[in-house]
């Protein structure tokens, strides 16, 4: 990975310093600035670190400008298109695509782990029932450590292996109990005989009273969802996970302490805000209006679920998700559902302004999954917890293989200090 032969010169007065330049596989070069403080006796200032390299991963790879989304190598638009959810989970654990007694063992292993400790149920009922999903999530998840203790040591790889396996399994099942928590019904248990994705279904819509078939569309849309969120690279929630790891800290409270990372609005809620703008644009007559004010650049209303941060040029997850949107659509129909009316005329009102295509403001994954979830009949405070139990497979990868790293270490970021100086303590009565 480093090429000893490359280096960058570092002048700081009449002093220089070589720093070493590290190529990867893909992507731009990037300095090592390790001994940086020992050697100049400076830090660097970067604010968002949106400029620094803060581990090596063969796990994700991105590239915005050219829209590139890759596992392990593989695109994420074959995998979505090909693949299933459980099988991409193998591939982010262990770095290949599975063979199919593989595949088998492992469907089998989390499909059996999917059941939570009955004692859970109890804790459950500590909330208040207006308590947001994800505020429910972030105490679940995080009290799993002092329900499965046989998988809390990280220093033993069997147990890491076990912790990987049951995070996995029962988000799906907390996720699910904290929306019918919510909702005021019962706990739907887990069944073996269904799919991840129908069993997550089944759990959140199905009651006692009746009998619950799963609609297939809806269940290959739903574990599209999971697969284009599985993971995203060293986002704001992944590290935070790896920071928290570098503490020592167990993997329930790392998973846990990404799941709070993502509630933040700036982050998990984007599909959320999507679904917002369409209850307040309101109804498809009124999309020249809110076209024209996304336009005016002194109007502070933006077009929420156009364009992203990271793919400056398209979102290749949305292709995939559009597809699975317009099934869903199909099948369940816009009739009678104003937003989901008002999001079709969107698209095709935007898809046909050059404006929004000079600019690259095409339909991202967050206006798709929006969609799809509403049509499904998900509130929006359950879109956050459906990406979290998505992204859950992420971040437990992104932690296991930090543990690979021999160079891995604590976090520490540095600051750039604006304070007082040192100043003499004034007593109470002389101030």
């Amino acid at each position: 990975m480093t090429d000893s032969q490359r280096t960058a010169t570092l002048t700081i007065g009449d002093k220089s310093f070589d720093l070493p330049i590290h190529s990867p596989t893909a992507g731009p070069d990037v300095l090592d600035i390790r001994k940086l403080y020992a050697q100049a006796g400076v830090f660097t200032y970067d604010p968002g670190f949106t400029s620094t390299a803060s581990c090596d991963s063969t796990i994700t790879y991105i590239d915005g400008n050219e829209g590139v989304l890759l596992h392990r190598g593989y695109p994420i638009s074959d995998l979505a298109g090909k693949s299933h959810y459980l099988e991409v989970c193998f591939l982010l654990l262990y770095g290949y695509l599975p063979s199919a007694a593989e595949l088998e063992q492992f469907e089998d292993t989390i499909t059996r782990h999917t059941m939570v400790h009955e004692q859970m149920h109890t804790f459950f009922r500590g909330f208040r029932r207006d308590a947001h999903p994800m505020a429910i999530m972030v105490g679940v998840v995080g009290a799993m450590s002092a329900f499965y203790h046989d998988s809390t040591d990280i220093s033993d790889p069997r147990q890491r292996e076990i912790a990987s396996h049951r995070l996995v399994a029962k988000m799906p099942t907390i996720a699910a109990m904290a929306y019918k928590y919510t909702i005021g019904q019962p706990f739907v248990y887990p069944r073996n005989d269904l799919d991840y994705a129908s069993n997550f279904l089944r759990m959140c819509f199905a009651v006692p009273a009746e009998d619950y078939e799963v609609n297939p569309i809806l269940a290959r849309a739903m574990d599209r969802i999971f697969t284009l969120h599985a993971d995203h690279e060293q986002n704001a929630s992944t590290s935070t996970v790896r920071l928290a790891s570098s503490s020592g800290a167990n993997p329930f409270a790392c998973i846990a302490a990404g799941i709070a990372c993502l509630w933040g609005p700036a982050h998990g809620g984007a599909n959320q805000a999507c679904l917002e703008m369409l209850k307040e644009i309101g109804s498809p007559e009124n999309i020249p209006e809110y076209i024209a004010r996304a336009k005016d650049k002194d109007d502070p209303f933006r077009l929420m679920g156009f364009g992203h941060r990271v793919y400056k040029n398209f979102d290749p997850r949305a292709t995939v998700m559009k597809q699975s949107a317009d099934e869903v659509l199909e099948l369940l129909g816009v009739e009678n559902n104003p937003i989901l009316a008002t999001a079709k005329a969107l698209e095709e009102a935007a898809l046909a302004d050059p404006y929004f295509a000079e600019k690259k403001l095409f339909p991202n994954v967050d206006f798709y999954s929006g969609i799809i979830l509403e049509a499904m009949g998900f509130p929006t405070s359950m879109f956050t917890p459906i990406f979290a139990l998505s992204r859950t497979v992420g971040w437990i990868s992104q932690w296991k293989e930090q543990f690979s790293d021999p160079a891995h270490k604590i976090g520490r970021p540095r600051q750039l200090y604006l304070g007082e100086t040192e100043r003499s303590y004034t007593d109470i009565e002389d101030r």
